[in-house]
Formats: structure tokens, C-alpha cells, sequence
């Protein structure tokens, strides 16, 4: 049964979030449609493009993605706090820069604030609480992500209806094990489809962006395919109205999230960036030459640091998430997880116990 995203995101149990859209009816809408013979693939360019302006906007961060021909996954980390501390004049800079607003938040922001009533103020001050709120909201970000780019897609086809087969779907990440397995998991993406011989060979992917394979001025496909001029001030969510494409076009794109070896830094990912390429590097190749229960004793040491069993984690390097319902982590983290939300199940404790439990076990 489907659940509300109020239960599958709590901020209190976890920051970190993993998610997956897909195109609808798993059509080949970002790729080569075989059927048509046409080629969509700088739509995947599109959505890593949107992703990174959202996190210049939201208190959102990417830690990967990946962008397939039919789906993308995105690992993210939440950051209320940073929300909280914005100004009411830095959250309507922010929300302005995605969508049109009230005339007030328009005069509120120009030089006519000195003559606006108390009785104003005091509502774009209401106002801006909403958007601050909206501004650390997981489903928010994800909303203008899709549907920014489905209606981009529409427009280029000349077509109406869905382009997302539905709404995204969210995995919490409870611990630093579960926040590895998915980075992994999405980096290696590519790999496990059959479509990239090696991670840093994999377009439209975080660990590519990562080791600067990416050309910094953009693909040849976003150079050949200019984006439509689908959205403009008369088209909203939600009642807001959105800003003109060519401002949307001109946003900043954020760099993906910074690793850490030391995890002091909470806006950071917690591993050394060397330790996550090894093991991207060491499950890709067990990956791709079908090495699965004859890999190499040489295990990356940041597995033996978080309890992670090796073998396990490339057994189920193809189908991990999916062994999970709306929680992945160690078994204490997904029994914690069950006594805060009063539930007496959570999906996923076999693989778990198996990928997981080298710590519980010692």
C-alpha cells in the first residue's frame, strides 16, 4: 500500500535520502527510442543540469546521481538547519529565483519595501515561512525537478500527458553503511546495465562528474539540442507562478557534496574520497566480468570499517535497494527505525543481517 511522504521522510531519524523516478511506462524518453529510431539522450543532460541548480536553490545537497535512458537516482542529504538560519529576504531570493511570486514579495524585494504597511510585511514575513519550509522539503525538490523536465520533454515532442510514471519514490538512509551502499548502488548504475565498461566511462553520472571526465562547458548534446522554450510565467505548481526559461536557464549549479574522512563535518559525506573510489572501482570490476562470489580477497578497507560483508555487497550490488523497503541500514538501525514509527515490519532485515551484520556479529 502506498504510504505518505510524511512517513517516508523524517528528518529526525535520518537526513539522507535515496530516490528513483522513472519515465512512464519505462520508456526510453532520456535515450534511444528503438521504435522511433530517435535519440533523447541530452535529456539527460537536462535533469543533471536541473538537479544541480535545485541544489544551488533548496538546503538540499547531491551526493550522486545518475541519469539512466529511463529512470535517474539521486542520493541527497537534507539540511534543515541551514534553512532555518536563512533570512526572510535570502528564502524570497531564493523561492523568486524558480518562480514568479506575489506582486508583494516582488515589492517586499525592491526598493519599495519602505513604503509598504506593517500589514504587508507581516504577510510576506507569513509567505516566507511557507516557502522556507518548502525550501528543505524533499518533495518539493523533487516536483520541480520532474516536473520542469517533463514539460521541457512535451514541449520538444509536441505532446500532452505524463512523462514520470509517477510520483518518485524514497529510500531512508539510516547510516553510514546504507549511505555507502546507495552512493555505490547509483554511481555504479551504468555499470550494471551493461551500457559503461567503467565508472568514469558512465555520462550523466555523479563519479564521472567526480574525476572531472565531464567537459566543464557541457555535453555535445546540449550543445546540439537547445532546450525549448516550454515554461514561461503562465505555468505554475501549485498556484506559483514559474520564472521565464531563460532565467531558469541562467541559475548557478551547485558542486556535488565535498567527502570528509574525519565525519565532523555534517554537510559533508562521511568518507575519505579515495576509500569510495576504490570500492566503486572494486565492485565495478566484480560487477561487469560477472566475478560474483570469486572476487579478490582484497577487500577496500572502508568495507572492514563499516561492517560491511564483501561478498554480500556484490551479490546484491544489482538488486541492494530493492531488497529494501522505505529504510536501508545496519539491522539495529532498521529495528531502531521500526520502534520510533511504532511499526512491527520493515522490509529488509534478511539483507541486512547479510550485507550489514559483520559489526553486530563481532
Amino acid at each position: 500500500m502506498t504510504q505518505p511522504r510524511s512517513t517516508l521522510v523524517f528528518l529526525d531519524d535520518t537526513p539522507w535520502y535515496h530516490c528513483v523516478s522513472r519515465c512512464v511506462r519505462r520508456a526510453f524518453l532520456c535515450g534511444k527510442d528503438s521504435f522511433s529510431g530517435r535519440n533523447f539522450d541530452h535529456r539527460r543532460g537536462w535533469i543533471a543540469e536541473r538537479i544541480k541548480q535545485l541544489a544551488g536553490i533548496f538546503a538540499i545537497d547531491v551526493a550522486a546521481y545518475a541519469v539512466m535512458s529511463n529512470h535517474f537516482h539521486i542520493v541527497v542529504r537534507i539540511d534543515r538547519d541551514r534553512a532555518l538560519e536563512w533570512s526572510v529576504e535570502e528564502v524570497l531570493r531564493r523561492w523568486t529565483d524558480l518562480f514568479t511570486g506575489p506582486l508583494l514579495v516582488s515589492k517586499y524585494l525592491s526598493d519599495a519595501r519602505e513604503g509598504m504597511s506593517t500589514a504587508e510585511i507581516d504577510k510576506v514575513v507569513e509567505m516566507a515561512e511557507i516557502y522556507r519550509a518548502r525550501l528543505y522539503d524533499l518533495s518539493w525538490f523533487m516536483r520541480t525537478l520532474n516536473e520542469y523536465i517533463a514539460r521541457l520533454a512535451n514541449a520538444e515532442d509536441g505532446v500532452k500527458g505524463r512523462f514520470w510514471e509517477g510520483r518518485f519514490k524514497s529510500q531512508a538512509l539510516l547510516d553510514e553503511q546504507a549511505l555507502l551502499a546507495a552512493m555505490a548502488y547509483v554511481d555504479l548504475n551504468p555499470v550494471r546495465a551493461g551500457i559503461a565498461d567503467t565508472p568514469e566511462s558512465s555520462d550523466y553520472t555523479s563519479i564521472q562528474e567526480r574525476v572531472d571526465k565531464v567537459p566543464a562547458a557541457g555535453s555535445e548534446d546540449l550543445q546540439e539540442h537547445s532546450v525549448p522554450d516550454a515554461i514561461s510565467g503562465a505555468e505554475a505548481i501549485d498556484g506559483d507562478p514559474l520564472q521565464s526559461e531563460v532565467a531558469v536557464k541562467s541559475l548557478p549549479q551547485a558542486p556535488l557534496m565535498p567527502f570528509d574522512a574525519t565525519g565532523r563535518t555534517s554537510w559533508a559525506i562521511p568518507f575519505a574520497f579515495e576509500d569510495y573510489l576504490e570500492l566503486v572501482d572494486w565492485a565495478g570490476r566484480a560487477i561487469r566480468f560477472d566475478k560474483r562470489g570469486h572476487i579478490s580477497e582484497h577487500q577496500p578497507k572502508i568495507l572492514k570499517r563499516l561492517g560491511v560483508d564483501g561478498d554480500p555487497f556484490i551479490n546484491y550490488a544489482d538488486r541492494l535497494l530493492r531488497q529494501f523497503g522505505s529504510a536501508v541500514g545496519a539491522p539495529e538501525a532498521l529495528v531502531s527505525q521500526c520502534a520510533r514509527r511504532q511499526t512491527k515490519y520493515l522490509r529488509g532485515m534478511r539483507a541486512a543481517r547479510q550485507v550489514f551484520g559483520l559489526k553486530q556479529a563481532a
